[in-house]
């Protein structure tokens, strides 16, 4: 019979974060838990054998492709950090983060805007990396104030766009969602809209590098913070929520109102990580998107829940029977290093009880009839080694039989372009998803 020492070192907590997807304990019961990772995310590792590591790594490096890191300076930084040590990842990163931070302050002072603002996106970067790595530190208070360096640093690159970057307030149920509007350096002409859906904890940066190469082809983007992510998440206390169709209907209204030379029936809309759930859910509903894309496919969110506690005897019976208190009671039990990863996990859905957040998930599903709603042409990615959503973008394509629309890419390690959302491979990822969508839009 699987004891929790065992279910914890063969993956139990694979959904809880790129923080801490799984735990692997030493062989006695003495031993103390080696570090959380991923397992199974990256295939053969090339710098870190603690597969998060490796894979928070390689997100960092691959924003080389788009000038949001510095080659050297990224690995120097795995040659300072102790594999499987969250600590010294943190301060790895962070402390590239203020330096990179210092030299962009110095190059605006001096009057460098383009190497203020190429420096600035490099601190961004790495303050972000860095807080992967807090919910197990030393000090996991850090998150908020590292989140806001991030941040920072991130808008006063964009300073340095302007006027091709513009900072937007998208009207959202009596508030706003705080968004930025990007456009082509190209001469004003009518023209297509991406809107850039990001996932449940990536960055603002994340939807600068996927606008870059649209920028490049001549669409205009607009990326927002949707409730549960960036600023609404952590300055407005707005939480995650399954109908998504009533964030992108607010953001089109905005689109449609203040975006100069505005294609309207050429509006796109593209989903990453999670947002590989949430655009063709709200493709479905919201009628004025012209194209989808979902990066990856992602059916169900519950399913990655479940299969994280799958392996604990008893623990899907409590859930799916209604033992709240027990199954509460079972997760409570957990050490810190496991209990604190998956309650981060939990944070954007803005619930704290374990049981009425699993709840909450199994409603963040795509089902036939929603599927069958979709009838703009859709692409899906199926990246080999997808840990979060395996089987899944497979699973949406096959049931998008009635749409003549519907393309799969399945991308490979041989490519490089393998791993959810295709870290290593930022360039190839943007030759296939943005000539699809030229050829789509008869462009």
């Amino acid at each position: 019979m699987m004891n929790r020492r065992d279910f914890l070192s063969r993956g139990a907590l694979g959904l809880f974060g790129l923080q801490a997807a799984s735990m692997s304990i030493g062989n006695t019961a003495s031993a103390a838990p080696a570090a959380p990772e991923i397992l199974g995310a990256v295939g053969n590792s090339s710098f870190f054998s603690n597969s998060t590591f490796e894979f928070m790594f390689l997100v960092a490096l691959g924003k080389c492709y788009q000038k949001s890191a510095d080659l050297g300076k990224v690995l120097y930084i795995a040659s300072q950090i102790e594999d499987g040590n969250f600590e010294s990842a943190y301060q790895a990163f962070y402390n590239a983060g203020a330096e990179a931070e210092a030299l962009a302050s110095d190059s605006l002072a001096a009057g460098h805007e383009v190497s203020a603002r190429e420096a600035f996106l490099w601190a961004s970067n790495y303050y972000y990396s860095a807080t992967y790595f807090i919910d197990l530190s030393n000090d996991p208070s850090r998150t908020l104030s590292t989140w806001q360096s991030s941040r920072n640093c991130f808008e006063d690159a964009m300073k340095l766009f302007a006027p091709y970057v513009v900072p937007v307030l998208i009207p959202y149920e009596g508030t706003t969602l705080r968004g930025y509007y990007f456009r082509s350096e190209k001469r004003w002409s009518r023209r297509p809209l991406i809107i850039l859906n990001n996932g449940s904890d990536g960055s603002i940066l994340d939807m600068w590098c996927t606008a870059s190469g649209a920028l490049a082809r001549d669409y205009t983007c607009l990326a927002f913070d949707g409730p549960g992510q960036g600023a609404s998440l952590w300055l407005q206390n707005l939480y995650f929520r399954p109908d998504w169709e009533k964030v992108i209907t607010p953001v089109v209204d905005f689109a449609i109102r203040h975006v100069r030379c505005l294609d309207r029936k050429k509006i796109v809309l593209m989903g990453m990580s999670q947002g590989g759930f949430w655009v063709p859910r709200a493709a479905a509903f919201e009628k004025r998107i012209a194209v989808t894309i979902a990066d990856p496919g992602a059916w169900t969110i519950s399913q990655t829940w479940r299969d994280s506690i799958s392996k604990v005897p008893g623990l899907l019976d409590l859930l799916d029977s209604g033992e709240k208190d027990q199954f509460n009671a079972e997760i409570a039990s957990w050490p810190d290093e496991y209990k604190i990863p998956m309650q981060a996990r939990m944070r954007p859905y803005g619930i704290s009880d374990y049981y009425d957040c699993f709840k909450a998930v199994e409603q963040y599903v795509l089902t036939d009839d929603v599927i069958s709603a979709i009838t703009c042409p859709i692409l899906i990615t199926n990246p080999e080694n997808e840990t979060f959503f395996p089987g899944q973008p497979k699973k949406i394509f096959d049931k998008l039989f009635s749409n003549p629309g519907r393309q799969i890419v399945n991308f490979t390690a041989e490519t490089g372009a393998n791993l959810h959302c295709e870290p290593k491979a930022a360039g190839l990822r943007d030759l296939v998803l943005l000539d699809w969508l030229d050829e789509q839009l008869g462009r």
